[in-house]
């Protein structure tokens, strides 16, 4: 009968993993176990008393305890509803093909519950071509969510009406500058595909992008004239310039936040993303990126201490009849058209 009083350690435990009617169950179940167990050794009554208000008040309590952990998964589950739908609404889905190219993101938060973070990214097609950016805002939690929807609202607004890209970053800059204070600031590469066969690339601060070439070939896209990040063009005087590079079909070009290059694994190295992307470039975007991910996964231990996205776009190639390779007409381009191909021109 030592082992007698244990009886009400079978409550306690159904509160881990039960609501209070499952606790209430068991807690009945351990006090009627406690009666038959007591009748037949001839336990005194005093003594069954003492076992039996034991079992109910340990009832009692893991029953309120369950019906507590049932309120709070029941918070935490509506918590991630709205950081499901917070996270549509700021970092909206992007499909497979956009424009002429084949698109594919990836991101995680550091914060796991909260599913968003201050990592942003778009990619929008407009009158003057695919644009799209990638970001990093200082800082982290709700402030950080805060200046990621704005910098999205008004790029996804200028990428539309502004037909030059330095001028797209000129107002995401000015509307930082009357928004954020003097100690933030968010780093950003900025590019645009406005006619067939060039890249533009604005970088304010940010990780160089990574291009892959028709040879697999991996290039970092440096800044020949490095600038500050946006809402800091004040206090250092210094505007951002535009890079214009060739873009060939089958090419790929990799946008992505520190997060990814900065995480580190058990022995403080570095995860190598440029070596990564060389093993595991592929002719889908998407397949490249998840195994780019499970990857950095891999390296870091499984959970990452920083928000990270990847965005990688590819200009694909189709084959004509003789097999070989011809560049995918764009939309509403001359070629589609099955018109001639007449000069190109962009405004300054």
């Amino acid at each position: 009968m030592i082992w007698w009083p244990l009886l009400a350690a079978g409550p306690a435990l159904a509160a881990t993993t039960s609501g209070p009617r499952g606790v209430l169950g068991v807690g009945l179940l351990a006090a009627a176990v406690a009666v038959m167990l007591g009748i037949q050794d001839g336990v005194p009554g005093s003594e069954m008393v003492a076992v039996l208000s034991a079992v109910v008040a340990v009832t009692l309590a893991s029953g309120l305890a369950g019906a507590l952990r049932e309120r709070r998964e029941q918070v935490l589950a509506d918590v991630r509803s709205v950081a499901e739908a917070a996270q549509h609404a700021l970092l909206k889905p992007v499909p497979e093909t956009v424009g002429p190219f084949r698109a594919a993101v990836r991101y995680s938060a550091a914060a796991a519950e909260a599913r968003i973070g201050g990592d942003l990214y778009a990619l929008v097609s407009t009158p003057y071509g695919v644009r799209t950016i990638v970001g990093d805002v200082r800082g982290k939690g709700l402030p950080a969510v805060g200046t990621a929807a704005l910098v999205l609202g008004v790029f996804r607004e200028a990428a539309y009406d502004e037909p030059d890209l330095l001028a797209v970053v000129g107002r995401i800059e000015r509307s930082l500058a009357r928004n954020l204070g003097s100690d933030d600031f968010v780093t950003a590469v900025v590019a645009g595909y406005p006619r067939t066969g060039h890249l533009e690339v604005v970088n304010c601060g940010h990780a160089p992008p990574l291009l892959v070439r028709g040879d697999g070939s991996i290039m970092a896209l440096d800044p020949a004239h490095p600038a500050p990040p946006l809402g800091l063009r004040a206090l250092s005087g210094l505007a951002p310039s535009l890079q214009v590079l060739p873009f060939a079909d089958g090419e790929q070009l990799l946008l992505y936040t520190d997060g990814v290059t900065e995480a580190r694994n058990d022995g403080r190295e570095f995860y190598p993303l440029a070596e990564g992307l060389a093993r595991h470039v592929s002719d889908e975007p998407a397949r490249t990126l998840t195994a780019l991910h499970d990857e950095l996964l891999a390296h870091v231990g499984g959970r990452l201490h920083d928000d990270a996205a990847l965005l990688l776009l590819r200009k694909p190639a189709t084959l004509d009849a003789a097999g070989s390779e011809r560049a995918v007409p764009e939309p509403g381009s001359e070629a589609a058209r099955g018109c001639l191909p007449v000069p190109s021109h962009r405004s300054s």
